[in-house]
């Protein structure tokens, strides 16, 4: 009996060696060992379609600014409300006099057209944002800003080159005289509250081009000033800047609109053999899976043993990435999860352990297709068991198992071992998929599993 269970346990080992982490009982039946092993393999078809996404809540560390119309994905445009930090505490020297404030912003990257022009509104926010609370990418800025009110300033500004500023990746904004007397105004930010009376925030607008998108990966508001001073003994004038940061600590909010989103799916729709995924929030693809009648297969086949499911392959294969006269970025990461859990997962910041959600990397063989690979087998076995224990494998949710191809940028640790973060993608990114209809090729799940 020993040596039997010797060489039962040799024979899993080596059916499983290469997919260990993705080995999951579903099963609950118990078959003596001496019955041997059973293995089997399945090729299921899915049903993929295109969704629209009207917003996503995400706290981004950088921010679009533009608008930027692409032939096959459509228009995206951006603008960015930004509370500030203010420097509670902090008092001013005595007969210091405010010589001007300028809006500072880094550009790290842009899409599109690098000497197209931007002209760039800035706005005072008139109501702050909760720092706990959530924001969608659609909210309303007439929520937060009084546009009867006149700009506090405006420039124009490119992706590759900005008057004003010895570094080309600083767009200057220069403010206007009222809001700088406003700011010496306050000669101590004693609070917050104080603080906000001042500087509540600003918005940023771009007025006019549908050519570029800057990537904003700082904005600061600096204040330019200068107080008389007695250096070794004899009477001067220095000169200082006070920095007020958007960052960390408070909040940030990147209004990203699709205006013709409607039309552009309308049109991609008449091609139902391949699928798309464009970010940020504009379009992702649904992926349904036929879990009941999977499982129906694996049952008969595995007839009173103990089943497991060694893996569920889903390879997307990629079709074409954009070849436009400014071709956005191909999508780095997906993260393959299920419909109803994509709110959850992103608010509570989880991070994919293969039962909830799994994560898929762009790809480049050295034969063949692009593709993102997705192993779901601890995920629909997670999936099987629960509708086991609830007596809900009937349902119509169950039959047709929907999950989401949701593009997302990612972060690793220090040394690149183990992922800590996971969020809905916040920068430009596009990807055309071979659909569930194509005739070659087509989207499916290869299943291999096992019985003793």
């Amino acid at each position: 009996m020993k040596y039997n269970s010797f060489i039962l346990f040799f024979v899993l080992s080596f059916l499983t060696v290469s997919c260990t982490d993705n080995l999951v009982d579903v099963g609950v039946g118990i078959q003596p060992a001496s019955d041997g092993i059973t293995v089997g393999a399945d090729t299921f078809h899915v049903v993929t379609a295109n969704v629209s996404i009207d917003s996503m809540t995400v706290k981004p560390d950088s921010f679009l600014l533009g608008s930027l119309y692409n032939e096959k994905y459509g228009s995206t445009q951006a603008d960015i409300l930004a509370q500030l930090e203010g420097p509670i505490g902090f008092k001013y020297p005595a007969g210091a006099v405010f010589d001007s404030t300028l809006l500072m912003l880094r550009c790290k990257s842009s899409y599109g057209d690098k000497n197209a022009p931007l002209d760039v509104n800035v706005y005072m926010m008139n109501k702050t944002f909760n720092f706990s609370s959530n924001y969608s990418t659609a909210l309303n800025p007439a929520d937060y800003v009084d546009f009867s009110n006149v700009p506090l300033g405006h420039n124009v500004v490119t992706a590759r080159y900005s008057s004003g500023s010895v570094d080309s990746t600083i767009k200057v904004i220069k403010l206007s005289n009222s809001f700088t007397q406003k700011l010496c105004d306050q000669t101590t930010y004693t609070s917050e509250s104080v603080f906000y009376k001042s500087v509540g925030g600003v918005y940023l607008k771009v007025n006019f081009g549908m050519s570029a998108l800057l990537n904003i990966s700082q904005l600061d508001l600096q204040a330019f000033y200068h107080y008389p001073v007695v250096r070794n003994g004899k009477d001067t004038i220095a000169s200082a800047v006070l920095t007020f940061p958007a960052n960390v600590t408070v909040r940030q909010v990147n209004r990203i609109l699709h205006p013709d989103k409607a039309a552009v799916i309308a049109k991609l729709q008449l091609k139902d053999s391949v699928n798309y995924v464009s970010a940020p929030a504009n379009i992702q693809t649904r992926i349904i899976l036929p879990l009941a009648r999977m499982k129906q297969q694996m049952d008969a086949k595995m007839v009173n043993k103990k089943l497991l499911l060694n893996s569920a392959l889903i390879n997307v294969e990629v079709f074409e990435a954009d070849s436009s006269a400014y071709p956005l970025p191909v999508i780095s990461h997906m993260l393959l999860i299920k419909e109803s859990e994509i709110g959850d997962f992103f608010k509570n910041d989880k991070i994919p352990t293969g039962s909830n959600a799994v994560l898929g990397t762009y790809t480049v063989p050295t034969t063949g297709s692009n593709f993102y690979s997705f192993n779901v087998a601890k995920l629909l076995a997670t999936e099987i068991k629960a509708a086991e224990a609830n007596n809900t494998l009937l349902t119509d949710d169950f039959k047709n198992f929907k999950m989401r191809l949701v593009p997302v940028n990612v972060t690793y640790n220090s040394t690149g071992t183990t992922l800590t973060a996971v969020k809905q993608q916040s920068t430009m990114g596009a990807i055309t998929i071979c659909g569930g209809k194509k005739k070659t090729s087509p989207m499916r799940v290869h299943m291999v599993y096992s019985g003793f």
